[in-house]
């Protein structure tokens, strides 16, 4: 018996599961996303600040649920299918084209995919210490303020990360590229204001799911 109790294999809830594979499909578009700038009234962002929202809100929604450990992780993980991601992209930008391939597609493709070592490891940096900020600062406030205020709790948190976030990748991209001051500050009002309006409610939905998925009370 005790041997049978050792084999059976370890179970976690299917909102993890489901999170985290959703979480890892967030992390492999973000880059592909923000390749696009997008006008949202008279605030521009790249397009990969929706993503990286959704990256806030899963892992905001698995602390709230999981606990900050179990959260931490996540974001740890993450940086697997982040890099294996950039390793194919390398690996395939080095790979010769068909002859068949359209020129002009072929060319679009490589101003997608490519990228410099700058903003690659911009990226990587961004992504790995405005994320763990997030969990840190969710966790923290919900340590004090309990299960209340969730909505606050998640704005605050995403708010200040997105901060970090946007002087982190655009810093190591960019700096002594050109002038990124201005830079800075219009994308981090639009994902401040992206933060504010988008994310508490997006918190609240996850971790609605999260609770049905597990069969646990949603309120």
């Amino acid at each position: 018996m005790a041997s049978e109790a050792q084999a059976a294999p370890a179970t976690y809830p299917r909102s993890l599961l489901a999170f985290s594979v959703f979480y890892g499909g967030m992390v492999c578009i973000a880059g592909v996303l923000g390749n696009k700038q997008v006008a949202l009234g008279p605030l521009a962002a790249e397009a990969g600040i929706f993503a990286f929202l959704l990256l806030v809100v899963t892992s905001s929604s698995v602390a709230e649920l999981h606990g900050r450990t179990t959260a931490n992780r996540l974001v740890l993980f993450g940086f697997v299918p982040l890099l294996v991601s950039l390793a194919l992209s390398v690996v395939v930008l080095a790979l010769p084209a068909s002859p068949q391939m359209d020129p002009a597609r072929l060319s679009s493709f490589e101003t997608v995919m490519g990228g410099t070592p700058r903003i690659w490891l911009g990226g990587i940096l961004a992504y790995g210490i405005s994320t763990f900020l997030n969990v840190t600062i969710f966790s923290r406030l919900k340590s004090s303020e309990g299960n209340r205020l969730l909505w606050l709790r998640a704005a605050i948190a995403s708010v200040l990360s997105q901060i970090v976030d946007t002087i982190i990748f655009i810093t190591v991209a960019f700096y002594g590229v050109f002038p990124i001051g201005q830079l800075i500050v219009g994308q981090m009002l639009a994902k401040v204001v992206l933060s504010a309006v988008l994310v508490p409610p997006a918190v609240y939905a996850f971790v609605a799911l999260g609770r049905s998925l597990d069969g646990k009370n949603t309120h």
